[in-house]
């Protein structure tokens, strides 16, 4: 490992003091759930020996949300704590490698969960639609395959882009100039917004088009049933899906404008719209994933019940 200039001491603003702690508990909340949520499914994955598309998509998800987390968490401390650190070869380009793997892989795959969602409950008379509702569970293992490829070519493209900007101004790095580098790489900044964008989009692209057509579908059955005076348990159920579809409908359009913002040089400086951005960033995969939990039966009684334990040890004492 070759050390550019490592850091005698922090140099931390208050704004970036705020931000890290801030950040920290929402970095925590959120692996803690996306945690939770590999468990519940790894145990499950044990005693059955098997886990339905459902599931593998869901185990997925929670292990890319939380490797992004953690991968994600290190490159924000570090920047604002020690950010010559990010300079010691080959920090920078392994975090950036992870921490844009474990993103698109995560985008990815919260796609597939849409489509999986839209051909699994989705009722269109299409013959096209029907082959994919009798093939889903062949579909969704070439839809993870693929989610994987796409997240590793981009992966791979930001660790080559990181080590080319670093290597641009070796000397004056060497020196300390730091800001040198940071320039010449914001310079470029097109070349990287190009690949993150086109990943970004095309999973965008997909979640929409399967969001729209599950919430089109649902919205026509919920009506059929209104215009017949069905007000049954299944009316009910198709309302909650279509909030939960919904909000993660919004939810994802935020996050998508969010990251798209974000690799923009100007939004990066110490101003509110950024914090806001951070937040948000850091926050949905927490979110989203509870909002996954207890949209799931099994899991949200599995996390009540752990909840409910932990509250009884802690009236014990």
């Amino acid at each position: 490992m070759e050390a550019c200039h490592p850091p005698q001491q922090s140099n931390v603003t208050s704004y970036g003091a705020t931000t890290v702690a801030i950040i920290t508990l929402e970095v925590f909340a959120g692996m803690w759930i996306n945690g939770f949520l590999i468990c519940v499914l790894c145990i499950a994955w044990v005693k059955k020996k098997t886990l339905n598309s459902n599931e593998k998509i869901l185990l997925l998800l929670g292990c890319s949300r939380f490797c992004y987390l953690c991968f994600s968490w290190l490159y924000c401390s570090l920047s604002i704590t020690y950010p010559n650190y990010l300079y010691v070869q080959p920090t920078f380009q392994l975090i950036v490698f992870f921490q844009s793997f474990s993103n698109c892989f995560n985008l990815w795959v919260s796609a597939s969960l849409c489509v999986f969602y839209c051909i699994k409950i989705a009722n269109f008379r299409n013959r096209f639609f029907i082959s994919l509702k009798v093939k889903t569970d062949r579909i969704v293992p070439w839809l993870l395959l693929a989610s994987l490829l796409s997240a590793l070519a981009i992966g791979i493209t930001a660790y080559d882009i990181a080590v080319t900007k670093l290597s641009i101004d070796h000397n004056s790095t060497g020196q300390g100039n730091f800001s040198t580098v940071i320039v010449q790489m914001d310079e470029n900044f097109f070349q990287i917004y190009f690949i993150y964008g086109f990943g970004f989009v095309t999973s965008f692209a997909a979640l929409i088009c399967s969001a729209l057509l599950l919430l089109f579908s649902l919205w026509k059955h919920k009506c059929k049933m209104q215009k017949n005076s069905m007000k049954t348990l299944s009316m009910d159920a198709h309302i909650k899906a279509m909030k939960s579809i919904l909000s993660f409908f919004i939810m994802y359009s935020i996050n998508f404008i969010v990251l798209i913002l974000s690799l923009i040089p100007s939004t990066k400086e110490e101003n509110h719209v950024a914090f806001l951005s951070l937040l948000f960033l850091y926050a949905f995969p927490g979110v989203h994933s509870l909002i996954l939990i207890f949209s799931n039966p099994k899991l949200e009684k599995t996390l009540v019940r752990i909840l409910s334990c932990v509250k009884c040890k802690d009236c014990m004492r």
